[in-house]
């Protein structure tokens, strides 16, 4: 027999299906510098997560990096679009797709 659910109980997070790539992606921002690279992934992993129920654990590393860099996402952001208008970040890694999804 299903308990019932009260009106307070939370959903139970989810597994984003990314979670394993973007995991490695996350050590290497926690490690890295905030070369144009990083600052795209950390961008690209910011909007993927923006209000995704689940994934906590990358969520809070990519906090952590934002502070370790002392940007707010606002100032990420503006960076970043000012990367991608002038160059093509991504050209040339092969292993690296822009994967927004």
């Amino acid at each position: 027999m299903a308990e019932p659910t009260s009106k307070n109980q939370q959903p139970k997070d989810q597994q984003h299906p990314q979670w394993e790539s973007d995991r490695q992606v996350a050590n290497t921002l926690l490690a890295g510098e905030p070369s144009d690279y990083n600052l795209a992934e950390l961008a690209r992993l910011r909007i993927r997560y923006r209000g995704f129920p689940g994934a906590r654990d990358i969520q809070a590393d990519m906090e952590k990096v934002l502070n370790r860099w002392q940007l707010t996402e606002e100032a990420l952001f503006a960076k970043t679009r000012q990367i991608h208008q002038t160059s093509q970040i991504y050209r040339g890694r092969s292993n690296q797709r822009e994967d927004w999804s």
